[in-house]
């Protein structure tokens, strides 16, 4: 640890945020089909906060004189170039991964994933966000 932050509390993450073209389209994927609670009622069109089980996940509207330079294709193709990959933790990962598939969503073949959670699968969202799906760790009872 750096010796001038000694007496100062490290970060915590607050939010974590998408920048999206299609508000509706997105906000429908995580609310609807990821399952993610809206922390409140969407009132703003251009901003929409979900409560991702510990810290919170936006979906912010990308200003319309560069949304309109973006295509998006269906399906998507993948954001390879964006260095973010989002990871939500699920009790069911072969049973989430057919749930989104039922729901249009885009899923890879489901991997072997160390640290003793199993399995983890990465999908796209309407947009071409990678995201991934990973087994909650097994409970210590």
């Amino acid at each position: 640890m750096c010796s001038r932050l000694a007496s100062v509390a490290p970060p915590r993450m607050y939010l974590a945020l998408l920048f999206a073209k299609d508000m509706k389209k997105m906000a429908d994927f995580y609310h609807d089909a990821l399952g993610l609670p809206y922390l409140a009622a969407p009132v703003d069109p251009s901003w929409i906060e979900f409560d991702a089980g510990g810290t919170r996940f936006a979906l912010h509207a990308i200003p319309p004189r560069i949304s309109r330079q973006i295509n998006i294709t269906t399906p998507p193709r993948a954001r390879e170039e964006t260095p973010i990959k989002l990871v939500f933790e699920v009790d069911d990962v072969d049973g989430m991964r057919r749930h989104l598939n039922a729901r249009g969503a885009t899923m890879f073949e489901p991997r072997a994933t160390g640290g003793g959670r199993g399995q983890s699968c990465d999908g796209l969202d309407p947009e071409g966000n990678v995201f991934q799906l990973v087994a909650a760790l097994p409970s210590a009872d």
